[in-house]
C-alpha cells in the first residue's frame, strides 16, 4: 500500500476492542500501543506508547455504553495524537451515539448529534469513518470528510443464503422505510410497513396499522438499531396476528438497553441477526442471537482511504458472507437512496 502518509497505525479505545482487533487482523497490522484509563478522580487519561509522527492514524471507538465516557475517550485520544504530530487522524465510529437526536422535533431541545460532531472536529480529527448513521443528514454536521458505510448488505446476504420461502421485509416504522426497501430489493421480496406513534420522550410507541400483507409469509423485520426492543417485538406480534408463519429480526446496532434482552427472549421472534458495531457482553447474548462482524468492511475501507483509492467503487468479496454489492451501492443504502 502507498499513500500520502508514512504508514497506517490503528488505535482503540475501551468501548469495542474486539472489533478493533478484527480490523487489525484484516489489515494485517498489530494494534497501536496506547494506555486509556481513568484516575481515581474519574479523569480520563491517554498515553500513546509509540511514535505516530506523520502516520495515517485510525482511532476505533463505538459510542456505546457508557456513551459519554466513550465519546470523551475518543476526544482525548484524538487530541493526544494531534499533539504527537500524527499526519492524519481518522475517527472510526462504528456506532454513532446520540445519532437519534439529529433535529429539533419539539421546542427547547438540543441537536446533540451536531454537538458531538463539532467536538470531534474541534479535537483535531481530519475525517470520519462510520457505519449506518441513524439519519443521513448527520454527515452534514461535520466540517470534514465523512465516509458512511452500510453493513445492511451483510444481514441481507445472510437471509439470502437462508433461502426463506415467501419472504416479506417489514419496516417497524415509517422513518426506516427506505432502508427496508433496499433490504427487500436484495432479497427480491415485497415490503410491508408498521405505522406507529412514539409517545413523547419515553422509549414507548403505539402501533397503529400494518401497511401491506404478511399472511402465509416468512417475515424479516429490518431496523438500524434495537434499543429497548419495544418496536421490534410489537412489530413481530402484529405480523404474527396478521398471519405470518414466522418472524426474524435484524439490525446493525444492537444497543440492547434494558429490558431489550428479556423482551426478545420472551417474544416469538425466531432469530435476531445483528452486527458487532456495539459490543455485546455475555449477559446480553442469548441462544437466538446471531452476530456478524463488520471488521472486514471497516478494514477494507481503511486500506482504501490510506492508499488514496476510491471507497465507493470497491467491490465486496470479503467476510463470511460474500456480497455482489459495491461500496457505491452500500453508501446509497446508508443514505436511503
Amino acid at each position: 500500500m502507498s499513500g500520502r502518509y508514512d504508514e497506517i497505525t490503528i488505535f482503540s479505545g475501551n468501548s469495542n476492542p474486539h472489533l478493533a482487533g478484527q480490523i487489525c487482523d484484516y489489515v494485517g497490522l498489530p494494534q497501536g500501543r496506547a494506555d486509556v484509563f481513568k484516575f481515581s478522580n474519574d479523569n480520563t487519561f491517554v498515553r500513546i506508547g509509540e511514535s505516530v509522527r506523520q502516520h495515517d492514524v485510525y482511532v476505533v471507538q463505538s459510542f456505546s455504553n457508557p456513551v459519554n465516557d466513550s465519546i470523551m475517550e475518543m476526544l482525548i485520544m484524538i487530541d493526544t495524537l494531534k499533539r504527537a504530530s500524527a499526519g492524519r487522524i481518522t475517527a472510526v465510529i462504528p456506532y454513532y451515539g446520540y445519532g437519534r437526536t439529529d433535529k429539533k422535533d419539539q421546542p427547547r431541545v438540543p441537536i446533540t448529534a451536531r454537538l458531538v460532531a463539532k467536538l470531534i472536529v474541534q479535537a483535531g480529527a481530519d475525517r470520519v469513518l462510520t457505519v449506518d448513521l441513524h439519519a443521513g443528514q448527520i454527515q452534514g454536521f461535520f466540517d470534514i470528510p465523512v465516509d458512511e458505510l452500510s453493513a445492511m448488505f451483510l444481514g441481507a446476504q445472510y437471509f439470502v443464503e437462508k433461502r426463506l420461502e415467501k419472504p416479506v421485509v417489514v419496516s417497524p416504522d415509517l422513518g426506516n422505510t427506505k432502508r427496508s426497501r433496499n433490504f427487500a430489493e436484495i432479497l427480491d421480496a415485497p415490503l410491508a410497513i408498521i405505522e406507529k406513534r412514539r409517545l413523547g420522550n419515553q422509549d414507548k410507541s403505539e402501533v397503529l396499522n400494518l401497511i401491506g400483507s404478511v399472511e402465509g409469509c416468512h417475515v424479516v423485520i429490518v431496523d438500524d438499531e434495537i434499543d429497548t426492543a419495544g418496536s421490534i417485538t410489537q412489530a413481530a406480534e402484529v405480523c404474527l396476528k396478521q398471519g405470518a408463519i414466522e418472524v426474524y429480526a435484524t439490525c446493525i446496532h444492537p444497543v440492547f438497553s434494558e429490558p431489550a434482552v428479556a423482551r426478545l427472549q420472551a417474544s416469538e421472534i425466531r432469530e435476531v441477526v445483528v452486527t458487532n458495531t456495539v459490543p455485546l457482553p455475555v449477559e446480553k447474548q442469548f441462544d437466538r442471537l446471531t452476530v456478524i462482524s463488520v471488521g472486514s468492511i471497516l478494514g477494507e475501507a481503511i486500506q482504501r482511504i490510506h492508499a488514496g483509492a476510491s471507497v465507493s467503487t470497491a467491490y465486496r468479496s470479503i467476510g463470511p458472507y460474500q456480497s455482489r454489492m459495491s461500496l457505491d451501492t452500500q453508501l446509497g443504502v446508508a443514505n436511503g437512496k
